[in-house]
């Protein structure tokens, strides 16, 4: 791999880091203006907006960066230009049609998300305006992700992982700054503060905009001159171009929609379920606990593991299509064994530390601390679905994706009013976990049968880190038992401090007896030696 893509993967790859921080990090202050109320109205309106948004940007930039970058290769510059003017003004078009869609769907959605009126401070009117007002976004963003994706095909980064991040501080900022001032100093209603925090997508994205526009008048001199150089040898039809940019995108479109349709489901049903069984009160505030502030914490070994195992699927694809069965099946060894490695010590602890991560997040409140508890594990799940289905690609079977995606889904969907009326919040989770792991299930004998992989030995590694976890959880849960005979989950001072010396004696553990069993090695080679030369361990 060239110095130039790894400069480029690597500043890529921090941008989209440090956008998944401040988009984590921005829901203690925002949680702190407009209370669990305000949090489910905002992801009311956030979950239909990241489907829209998926189905139409999933997958372009990636998609749109690989075509450029193939036709480049073979010096035929003129065919990716063609391609980004084109695609310019079909993706505002897109971009239009969806805003028009969710604008005027939104009445429809808020009365399936409340099932009518609930009498639990949150109306059908209520939702629909705090809808339409993040439907804006729409306009914007799939014209931005062409543009992301044509630099990308240039093999410059850099315009994407700034544009990434100045559009989520920018988006944070107008979110914060203007939910604060409408409810703490207007003294205005909840309903236009949350408005105005679901319009800051809107905001993020001109200012992401702004930057790549920025980019292309500094880099169009260089990108023209390409231009002299084109073989002009290549005849390709725009219908061809985007038959193939479409086949490439798919995937990514039902992998990147996977997780917010489960959530789609459950802003469907929860409140419907809640209210027949008498729960109507709390209904709001459940939901909001469970899609949006647990969630959000769930989310967070996800992103990590399946970053990391990520990386890998590249290789997987070149063993396959080379037909070397020993490589491939040792590509993925590694790929479920590092993710694996790195979810289940994270989801396992902070399953163990829900209160006081709960409490640091937002405030101390016991059902939240339930839900976190409950939910945390099924992260594992979404990082293997993830995972299963970028090897599916890698293989080229990535129709199964498809299948696994529906039948989860409609196990979700079958059993999510039974199981919320049977278990209450938790009912939902486990419907969640039932419907991943279905897909999942699909997905590894789709792997097995068409990679002939054995999964033998995963199984036998999978008995180490499970055992190596074990360790860690209960040296951590001593450290958690002893802390709070003098200190409180329920401060969020002392809540950091429990979870930063339970976190540290995990880490310890953990990492010792992965140096000491030699596992981290056979999982990261060199990058272990390195960690361990940097922190001067002695293991």
């Amino acid at each position: 791999m060239s110095s130039k893509l790894l400069r480029g993967t690597f500043i890529l790859s921090l941008g989209t880091l440090i956008s998944k921080v401040l988009g984590l990090f921005y829901v203690i202050p925002f949680y702190d203006i407009v209370g669990a109320k305000g949090t489910a109205l905002y992801q009311y309106s956030y979950v239909p907006y990241t489907i829209f948004i998926s189905i139409a940007t999933a997958g372009v930039p990636l998609a749109v960066s690989k075509f450029i970058s193939k036709y480049n290769a073979l010096e035929e510059y003129a065919v990716g230009r063609r391609l980004f003017k084109s695609g310019l003004l079909i993706m505002m078009m897109s971009g239009i049609v969806a805003f028009l869609v969710l604008y005027l769907s939104a009445p429809m959605i808020a009365k399936m998300s409340l099932a009518g009126e609930v009498d639990s401070g949150v109306s059908v009117n209520d939702v629909t305006a705090v809808t339409r007002a993040v439907s804006f976004a729409l306009i914007v963003v799939p014209f931005m992700s062409m543009i992301r994706g044509f630099f990308q095909g240039h093999q410059s980064m850099g315009p994407s992982a700034v544009s990434q991040v100045i559009e989520q501080i920018a988006r944070i900022a107008f979110l914060l700054v203007g939910a604060f001032i409408v409810l703490k100093v207007m003294k205005g209603s909840l309903v236009s503060a949350v408005s105005i925090a679901t319009f800051a997508a809107f905001i993020g994205a001109i200012g992401g905009l702004a930057v790549l526009i920025w980019y292309w008048y500094k880099r169009k001199p260089h990108l023209d001159e390409l231009l002299q150089y084109d073989k002009g040898t290549v005849q390709i039809s725009l219908k061809d171009m985007y038959k193939e940019i479409l086949i490439y995108a798919a995937p990514f479109v039902f992998v990147g929609i996977a997780n917010p349709l489960f959530q789609l489901i459950d802003q469907f049903t929860f409140e419907m379920a809640m209210k027949s069984i008498g729960m109507e009160e709390i209904a709001t505030d459940a939901f909001s606990i469970l899609n949006f502030q647990s969630h959000k914490l769930v989310i967070i070994p996800v992103s990590l593991a399946t970053a990391f195992s990520l990386t890998l699927v590249p290789s997987v694809t070149a063993s396959f299509v080379e037909n070397n069965v020993k490589n491939l099946n040792h590509q993925l060894n590694q790929t479920f064994q590092v993710l694996l490695f790195l979810t289940l010590p994270a989801v396992l602890g902070l399953s163990l530390l829900a209160e006081p991560f709960y409490t640091v997040f937002y405030e101390h409140v016991p059902l939240g601390t339930e839900v976190l508890r409950t939910y945390a594990p099924v992260a594992i799940l979404f990082a293997l679905f993830s995972v299963t289905a970028a090897i599916l690609q890698g293989i080229n079977e990535q129709k199964f994706t498809i299948l696994s995606l529906l039948v989860g889904l409609l196990i979700k969907l079958s059993l999510n009013i039974p199981l919320i009326k049977l278990m209450e919040t938790q009912g939902a989770i486990v419907a969640t976990a039932l419907g991943y792991l279905t897909a999942i299930l699909i997905n590894l004998y789709v792997i097995r049968k068409f990679a002939g992989y054995p999964f033998r030995f995963v199984w036998r590694r999978s008995l180490l880190i499970i055992i190596f976890s074990i360790a860690m959880i209960l040296a951590a849960s001593i450290s958690y038992w002893l802390l709070t005979l003098f200190l409180s989950p329920e401060s969020k001072f002392q809540a950091i401090i429990i979870i930063g010396v339970c976190a540290l004696v995990g880490a310890v553990i953990y990492a010792y007896l992965g140096f000491k069993s030699n596992l981290v090695y056979f999982l990261f080679g060199d990058k272990a030696n390195r960690v361990k030369e940097k922190l001067r361990l002695r293991i």
